[in-house]
Order: structure tokens, then C-alpha cells, then sequence
């Protein structure tokens, strides 16, 4: 049974509540400005690290040779230029981890030009992330550019984050943001050269754009995350069915999917993609040296044992499982408290649970940058709730914050 504590009698004790006391006050008073830095030194940091301290990742090859193939046609001279270009931009001991495992798949690639070049099309498929890193190794080094798309994801990100947060009055979650982003292994996302970060701010961008109703912007950023990251369709198609379905009016979340959608197969058909299967196989099954005329048999088993593989590694390596189930709690808590959505940020939270798991359904692979994307902003959505909350729980304020509880019909 809970009890009322007894008043310290202790001067210590005493002392110690009346500091914790004006602590709470304080953090109270200025939460909004405490928040708001603190999240945006956050972010500073990240950057910083994505710069300074970047993660060389096998990725960062045929990125660079997609980037480059019309100045290079002959695949031995776009091999020679990509491995020379990462030499020059990372240490000695990580260009030694990139081409040397052995006699494995790595060593192979840095020797066969051939088997390189046919692996290209699951990369030139990034379209967009391949012409900014074309465009900015003019001005700087292919590296060094990675490393520049990675600063301004990450800074892009940070700021559409504080925006939304401060559109919904909630800038005093900025820390509590800042630790999801954490345990969402944003660091990780933002060191590796790779697109997915600047599919995330591009993707969290359009999402605040339809909050916010603004339909250009929405059908504009959803359209080019698709561009920086195509399997983005998945979750593009399930907004459309439920905006459709719910009978909401955002013709900018619609406009974006059917861009996207038509886009898709002309992309997919101009990079020589090998098709979702290959992909797959690829990617979750076995490394194939060469993709050229790859096509193995669908086998449900070998879907089967891809998908359980990457079940258990998502649980007991990644953190994307438990960054969405502990977004669903939220949601189910506030809106059990009677601190409900509206309708359209409900559509966009269903849209984006359900993009997760349609995604990792198609496509199963365990690693937490494939769904960043959808986890930050299912939080965002829930910041307005919170901040009723927080407001009922403050004197006086239960009778004002049940007046205004977004969504509520009754």
C-alpha cells in the first residue's frame, strides 16, 4: 500500500528537498529554453562526430562508383577510381578492413573489377544521394563529400526536429527526444556513409509539412526521401490506403506516393536493378560475387529462414524493435488517459507502425537504419499529448488541459 511520506526532520533532508524543490521549479519555468539547447548542443555533437570521427563502411565504394560511372564507363577504371578515392580519404588500417578479409567477399571485390561492377545497380538505384555526391566531389574530395551530406543530414534533421517540437508547444521534450534518438542509434546513422540519414531528414520533413497541412512541401520532401531511399514506396503506398480509406483530404501525401510510384519502375528499369528476389538473396541469404543474370528460384524456405534470421538479430542486436514498441506504449497509455490523436496525426502513427513491419515484411533485414525513418517521428506525434499531460498534472491545470485534448469528440 502506498503511504504519504512523513515530513523530514532530518536538516540535511530538509535541505535537499528544498534544493530538489527549486530545481523542479526552475526546470519547470525555463523548460522550453533548457530544452531547446540542450537538443541542439546534441546535435552539434553528432555532427561534429559524423565529420571527425565518420565510420568507414564497405557501402562507401559502390556509392562512390555509382556517383562516377559517367565519367568512368569501363568498369576496371570506375573500380580503380573508387577504391583509389577511399584509400585517399580514410585511414590505412580501415582501407585494409574495406579490401582485406582474407580471401572473403571483400578481397574478391578489390581484385575483380568485373564482379564489382555488376553489384552496382543495388546501389545506382539511390538515385538521388548518387547525384549529390557527383556534384559536391567536384568541389571537394568523394570522401569528403560523404562527410558533408552526412553534416547537413544530420543538421537538417536536428532543426525539422526543434521546429515540430515547438509548432506543438512541446520544446521542453526536446531532451526526452534527444535520448530516443540515442537509443535509435542516430549516432551510428549519422557517421556511416551512407543515404539513409538523408532520407530520414527529407522523410521527417514531409511528415511535418502534413501536420502542419502544408501539401506542396509534403508532396515535395515524401517524393525525394523516396528518391534518396526507394524501398520508402512501402510506406508511401500504406499512407495512401489509409488516407484513402479514412476518407482525409492531403492531397500532398497522395501527390508524393503516385510520384513515387511511378517513378519507382522507371528507376528501377534505367539502374538495372536485379529485382527484389536477387536483392534479397543478396542481402540476407548469401553474397553473390556477381548479379549479372542473377536469378534464383524464389524459395519460401530460404524466405523463411531469412526472415527468422533477421527477427533474432533485430531483438537481440538492433534497437528498432524496442524503439517502436516503447512508441506504441505511448500511444496506447496517453490515449487510455484520454490524451488522444486527432485523426490525421492518427492516420500518420498507423502508417508509420505499419510501415515497419510491412517493410521489414518484404524485406527482411535486421539492421536499425532501414526503419530510422519511421521511428522518431511516431514520438513527434505524441508530443502534443504529452505536453496536456503535463499540464493536467500541474495544479490547477487538469480542468484546462481535458478541454483541449486533440481529437476528442465527446
Amino acid at each position: 500500500m502506498l503511504t504519504r511520506p512523513s515530513a523530514p526532520t532530518d536538516p540535511l533532508e530538509r535541505l535537499t528537498g528544498a534544493g530538489l524543490a527549486w530545481g523542479e521549479g526552475t526546470y519547470a519555468k525555463w523548460a522550453a529554453s533548457i530544452g531547446a539547447v540542450a537538443f541542439s548542443l546534441y546535435i552539434l555533437l553528432i555532427a561534429a562526430t559524423a565529420w571527425f570521427m565518420p565510420e568507414a563502411n564497405w557501402d562507401m565504394l559502390p556509392y562512390l562508383a555509382t556517383a562516377e560511372e559517367g565519367a568512368y564507363p569501363d568498369p576496371q577504371g570506375l573500380h580503380d577510381y573508387a577504391y583509389n578515392a577511399v584509400k585517399a580519404g580514410v585511414s590505412a588500417s580501415d582501407y585494409k578492413t574495406l579490401t582485406d578479409d582474407g580471401g572473403g567477399f571483400r578481397s574478391h571485390m578489390a581484385e575483380n573489377a568485373t564482379d564489382f561492377h555488376s553489384l552496382l545497380g543495388m546501389y545506382r538505384i539511390k538515385f538521388l544521394y548518387a547525384e549529390i555526391l557527383s556534384s559536391l566531389s567536384h568541389v571537394v574530395s568523394p570522401v569528403e563529400a560523404m562527410r558533408l551530406v552526412q553534416v547537413f543530414s544530420v543538421l537538417l534533421f536536428g532543426a525539422i526536429t526543434l521546429a515540430w517540437l515547438r509548432a506543438e508547444g512541446a520544446l521542453a521534450l526536446a531532451p526526452v527526444v534527444g535520448a530516443i534518438l540515442i537509443m535509435a542509434d542516430f549516432g551510428d546513422a549519422a557517421r556511416a556513409s551512407t543515404p539513409d540519414l538523408l532520407c530520414s531528414a527529407l522523410f521527417i520533413g514531409g511528415l511535418f509539412a502534413y501536420v502542419r497541412k502544408g501539401e506542396a512541401a509534403t508532396a515535395v520532401l515524401l517524393f525525394l526521401a523516396f528518391m534518396a531511399r526507394p524501398d520508402n514506396i512501402v510506406f508511401l503506398a500504406i499512407f495512401a490506403v489509409l488516407l484513402v480509406a479514412f476518407r482525409e483530404k492531403a492531397w500532398g501525401a497522395l501527390a508524393g506516393f503516385v510520384a513515387s510510384f511511378v517513378a519507382y519502375f522507371a528507376i528501377s528499369h534505367w539502374a538495372q536493378h536485379p529485382g527484389w528476389w536477387p536483392h534479397l538473396w543478396f542481402s540476407s541469404i548469401e553474397q553473390h560475387y556477381n548479379m549479372d543474370g542473377f536469378e534464383p528460384p524464389f524459395s519460401m524456405t530460404a524466405y523463411l529462414k531469412a526472415f527468422a534470421a533477421s527477427v533474432v538479430r533485430a531483438v537481440t542486436i538492433n534497437s528498432w524493435v524496442g524503439v517502436s514498441v516503447l512508441a506504441l506504449a505511448g500511444w496506447f497509455g496517453l490515449n487510455r488517459a484520454g490524451f488522444r490523436l486527432d485523426r490525421r496525426a492518427g492516420i500518420l502513427l498507423a502508417a508509420l507502425v505499419l510501415g515497419v513491419l510491412a517493410k521489414f515484411t518484404v524485406f527482411p533485414i535486421h539492421d536499425t537504419r532501414i526503419y530510422f525513418p519511421n521511428l522518431l517521428p511516431s514520438f513527434l506525434l505524441l508530443a502534443a499529448p504529452l505536453m496536456l499531460l503535463w499540464a493536467a498534472a500541474s495544479p490547477g491545470g487538469h480542468r484546462t488541459a481535458l478541454q483541449a485534448i486533440p481529437g476528442d469528440k465527446s
